[in-house]
């Protein structure tokens, strides 16, 4: 198995909107933004497949090992042996893929978050980096399609932790922000015990308008010389944003179930977007 066939392997069995996302790309760009997405994959599974918090970290700083290695020009896993063509190509700092690494440690350090501010730390490393390493393969002439790309990734996982408030609870992480807790009156115990109530909407109603607002930024921060050359990106948006949508729709039971799109949904949208964005 070539590495870009093990990066392709690892998108697919994720059966995730980015997979759907990245099939009507020019094989150059969708090698790289696959091997990417893989090599998110690998981190992120490092973190939700280990139970033991100290093998996670040694398994981290081996991918951090691995990280230089890849930009000394010898990297010896399959994902980032995939993504170095990319990397050179594309010229992607160094420091974006390691802030990455320390978004899940953050992980690993924290199952609570005090307030937004500290939340939002969290989800630029997570994901607004994310956004930028992704914009950056898909090209660009207009560097404000970075902030867009950041502000596009912020809404991403806004939407995420809205989506999985019921899986990380079974985990013992709550995302949500403790002062926004209890501005709403729901106690920790509540979700950990998977409450629903009506606290609790109106909770993850105020979680719904902050990630809609997010995502009203990204769109309004694209330049449209880059809509283009960003097609995947906003392909992803809308899958992402159809999501959120249905979590509203369906009264926000995420304790309860895992709302997600059925996959010919996920290909329509993505179809629909890609070729008329």
């Amino acid at each position: 198995m070539t590495p870009n066939e093990y990066c392709q392997d690892k998108a697919a069995a994720s059966g995730s909107s980015f997979y759907y996302s990245f099939r009507a790309l020019k094989p150059k760009v969708r090698e790289g933004i696959t091997a990417f997405y893989a090599l998110c994959r690998e981190l992120d599974d490092v973190v939700d497949e280990c139970s033991d918090p100290g093998i996670a970290r040694i398994k981290l700083a081996w991918w951090r090992t691995e990280i230089s290695r890849m930009y000394e020009g010898h990297p010896e896993h399959p994902v980032t042996q995939a993504m170095l063509p990319t990397i050179r190509a594309r010229d992607i700092p160094r420091e974006w893929l390691e802030e990455i690494v320390d978004g899940m440690e953050m992980d690993l350090d924290q199952q609570r978050y005090d307030d937004y501010k500290t939340l939002l730390l969290y989800c630029h490393r997570a994901a607004g980096v994310v956004g930028q390493v992704a914009a950056e393969i898909f090209g660009y002439q207009n560097r404000q399609t970075l902030k867009y790309a950041h502000e596009l990734g912020l809404a991403f996982q806004l939407t995420n932790i809205i989506r999985d408030v019921g899986e990380d609870a079974g985990r013992g992480r709550i995302y949500l922000p403790a002062e926004e807790l209890a501005g709403f009156k729901v106690e920790p115990a509540e979700i950990l015990n998977r409450k629903h109530s009506e606290r609790f909407e109106a909770l993850m109603q105020f979680q719904y308008e902050r990630a809609s607002q997010a995502y009203e930024r990204a769109f309004a921060l694209l330049p449209q010389e880059d809509r283009k050359a960003q097609r995947a990106g906003l392909a992803m948006a809308a899958i992402y944003h159809a999501l959120l949508e249905e979590i509203r729709r369906d009264g926000f039971r995420v304790l309860e179930r895992r709302v997600s799109l059925p996959p010919l949904r996920k290909l329509w949208l993505a179809w629909k977007t890609m070729t008329f964005a």
